[in-house]
């Protein structure tokens, strides 16, 4: 395979992959082809790269930005604005953990806490309904903090740790 067949290759399954962090495949491809490349890239760059329009490249990147993964850098002498990837990979994870705890994990535990008042004087489908609640919040909970002290450690402690769980 050659250096343009896999670099295709990556853009295309990182943009698939993107569906599992929550991302459209396009925001995910311009992640995926600013992580690779050398140098900061200008808007029109990724549009004739990626064969997107100006709208849809300047959409996803912002959203980019807004998850901390890419960050807008000037040079002298342009008018035009560039984008740089996060490349620290430690860095990369923490910001789509925080990112997707923030749109998915809160927002439930915040649900969670509403229901859990629901009144079950005398009625065995609302004790069954908080017997549920409650197990999910505590579960929810837990991954919460986990996921808290996950985004607290640096690289070096989570490798650790993982490997001890490995073994």
């Amino acid at each position: 395979m050659d250096f343009a067949e896999g670099k295709e290759k990556f853009i295309q399954s990182w943009g698939a992959l993107g569906s599992s962090w929550g991302v459209n495949r396009t925001m995910a491809q311009i992640h995926a082809l600013l992580l690779i490349s050398p140098e900061p890239l200008s808007a029109d760059e990724i549009m004739e790269e990626l064969q997107v329009s100006r709208g849809n490249a300047n959409m996803n990147l912002r959203a980019l930005i807004d998850w901390g993964l890419v960050s807008k850098e000037l040079k002298a002498g342009e008018r035009r604005e560039f984008f740089r990837a996060e490349k620290d990979m430690w860095e990369v994870v923490k910001k789509i953990i925080i990112q997707r705890k923030k749109r998915e994990l809160e927002p439930m535990l915040k649900v969670l806490e509403e229901v859990s008042g629901v009144d079950i004087t005398d009625n065995p489908q609302a004790e069954e309904f908080q017997q549920v609640i409650r197990d999910i919040k505590l579960f929810s909970n837990k991954a919460n903090a986990t996921l808290d002290t996950l985004t607290r450690a640096d690289s070096n402690w989570f490798v650790g740790t993982f490997l001890k769980m490995v073994k």
